[in-house]
């Protein structure tokens, strides 16, 4: 590993790190929003990249949480560019510990986004993978349908396009559905 000594290099390859793991390592995104010329000019190795999608992969982990979903989607967009299984694994591994104590809503977020991983590296994963992961899956949604509508504070069904446990159930079955074509 390369030892950065002078102020100048150190600091631009602090911004080179904090380009890429602002937009989760997606050149796409850097590009729609104008960085990914100021990316390109700081030639990051791929070897550099792979050591931050690691660390990007470490941090979200260590935040999945049974009270919201911001890590499992940040973990789903590294997933659409890096197809890396251990997301998966991660993600699957946490919520067949802890979400079933989550409220509905995180419930569902937690099920939609692991199928939103599973689509973006299903052609990665072992065939044990895709079976432990459609089996949690599957409890999650059949948890939801099947209990009464719960939520925590500061989660409204309106923000997450639901008006009851009608619509709750709808969108679990929906993902009931996606499960099979998996199969």
């Amino acid at each position: 590993m390369k030892i950065l000594h002078h102020p100048v290099e150190r600091r631009i390859c602090v911004r080179a790190k904090q380009l890429f793991t602002f937009y989760r390592g997606s050149t796409f995104h850097m590009y729609r929003e104008g960085d990914y010329e100021e990316y390109k000019s700081y030639n990051v190795s791929e070897n550099t990249e792979a050591k931050w999608v690691q660390e990007m992969i470490d941090i979200y982990t260590d935040e999945l949480s049974i009270w919201g979903w911001e890590a499992v989607y940040c973990l789903g967009s590294i997933a659409r560019d890096f197809k890396d299984i251990r997301i998966l694994r991660n993600v699957v591994s946490f919520a067949s510990r802890h979400i079933m104590s989550a409220d509905s809503i995180v419930k569902l977020m937690y099920a939609e986004g692991i199928l939103a991983i599973l689509k973006s590296i299903k052609g990665e994963i072992t065939k044990e993978l895709l079976y432990e992961t459609l089996k949690t899956t599957k409890l999650i949604l059949d948890d939801i349908i099947s209990k009464p509508l719960i939520i925590d504070p500061g989660h409204e069904l309106e923000s997450y396009n639901l008006k009851d446990k009608k619509s709750l159930n709808l969108r679990a079955a929906k993902s009931i559905e996606e499960l099979k074509s998996f199969l």
